[in-house]
């Protein structure tokens, strides 16, 4: 029975943290407040991850070090360096593999579907900062100093999920018009929870996996209208009124709404296209995508308790 260390108890670290245990591992997860999910095989402590010395003791004889953390979005140039050196020196010191959560951030605007290949050129404050801990991972793994790998997943869908689909989801089983910064009828790339949590665990386990990151495996892009009426007929709900909300109103909701100010960054995600390509995850792992219908029942389920306490 190994020891995995998981950094943060969002819906990716808590998913992960449910599947090893349900497996037979032995869980550590490391949260500020000393959170995460109640199981015999789970222990949970609070510490700071960026401590660098606490964290690798915490590591220490680990065989997986996942990094699930995510700053407030706002806060990342400042938040995420110093917890990211932390991490990548806890792998260094202990001997873990340094499995991290990425996203598609990196790449910025493109037209094409993003593969692993395809080039980190993002321009934007918060791609360069993920961009940055890649180089600084990827070059400590080159130099035999740490063993890593990241995953990388587009907008996430599930039960506990905090993305585009929560801005949505909530209004449509409650009947109420959809108000949103996107082009309603572009495809777009949505990634399971529990996808990301089974990628980043087989990558953890898996050397061919070690030093080069990965897609997710994810269904078919959908439109965000198409994603909305589907889970209208899941859950039983009126057909969704769904409105574009144009960038200029959102920018100047960013004046007042630090979230709404962030979101400009990558808006360019959902006025085209946004697809990504997870072939060589599935063909590498043998990881099949959860269907969309499958992820879409499990978030109405999800819902259902808080859109009937409204």
């Amino acid at each position: 029975m190994a020891l995995h260390v998981i950094v943060g108890a969002g819906p990716v670290g808590s998913a992960i943290a449910r599947l090893l245990a349900e497996g037979g591992e032995r869980v550590r997860v490391v949260t500020r407040r000393g959170t995460g999910p109640e199981h015999p095989a789970i222990e949970r402590v609070a510490a700071d991850a960026a401590d660098t010395d606490r964290l690798a003791a915490l590591a220490e004889g680990a065989t997986a070090l996942y990094n699930c953390a995510n700053p407030a979005y706002h806060r990342w140039p400042t938040d995420w360096p110093p917890l990211a050196a932390a991490l990548l020196t806890a792998a260094e010191r202990s001997g873990a593999v340094l499995a991290t959560v990425g996203n598609l951030y990196g790449y910025g605007p493109v037209d094409a579907p993003m593969t692993e290949a395809t080039p980190l050129a993002s321009t934007g404050t918060k791609g360069r900062v993920r961009n940055r801990m890649w180089a600084d991972a990827l070059a400590a793994h080159r130099a035999g100093r740490a063993r890593i790998t990241e995953v990388r997943g587009s907008d996430y869908l599930g039960a506990d999920a905090n993305s585009l689909g929560s801005m949505v989801l909530p209004r449509v089983m409650a009947g109420r018009r959809v108000v949103v910064p996107v082009d309603l009828d572009a495809p777009h790339t949505f990634t399971y929870v529990g996808d990301v949590a089974r990628t980043l665990v087989a990558a953890a386990a898996d050397e061919r996996a070690w030093g080069r990151p990965w897609h997710v495996p994810s269904p078919p892009a959908v439109s965000v209208q198409a994603l909305a009426a589907r889970a209208a007929a899941l859950a039983g709900a009126p057909a969704p009124k769904l409105t574009r909300l144009p960038y200029r109103a959102l920018w100047l909701g960013g004046l007042i709404n630090p979230m709404a100010r962030e979101l400009r960054e990558t808006a360019y995600q959902f006025d085209r296209p946004f697809l990504m390509d997870s072939t060589a995850a599935q063909e590498t792992f043998g990881i099949t995508p959860t269907s969309l219908d499958e992820v879409l029942a499990e978030s109405v389920a999800g819902l259902r308790p808080t859109v009937a306490a409204r």
